[in-house]
């Protein structure tokens, strides 16, 4: 907590960022439906926007380890937890790395659409 008692998330900093802890942040399904949806998103989504298959506390785990990663920024703003992509860092730390996973989820998602 600050010292006006809002509540801070920890967050690696350009320079802790890893090519190796966003790949495996990437790699898990259900992360990587969570940062496809972020993607396309004009503002920062709220935890409760996510309607995924699995448990809330296993849903937190998953913005955790995006947040850990450096992939999401998360903020809380009253009592929601806000995230949003952080998409000009991964770009500039690894060029092309964000939008080359994106592109190949949406095309496998609709190759799999289509069998």
């Amino acid at each position: 907590m600050t010292a006006s008692g809002a509540r801070v998330l920890a967050h690696p900093s350009l320079a802790e960022i890893r090519v190796e802890h966003v790949l495996h942040a990437l790699a898990d399904p259900i992360r990587l439906r969570i940062v496809r949806q972020m993607a396309v998103a004009s503002d920062g989504l709220t935890c409760s926007h996510f309607v995924l298959p699995v448990a809330k506390s296993t849903l937190t785990h998953h913005f955790r380890v995006l947040r850990e990663s450096g992939v999401i920024h998360q903020i809380y703003r009253g009592t929601a937890k806000m995230n949003e992509l952080r998409g000009d860092d991964l770009e500039k730390l690894f060029p092309g790395l964000l939008d080359g996973v994106l592109r190949a989820a949406d095309h496998e998602a609709a190759r799999l659409a289509g069998s």
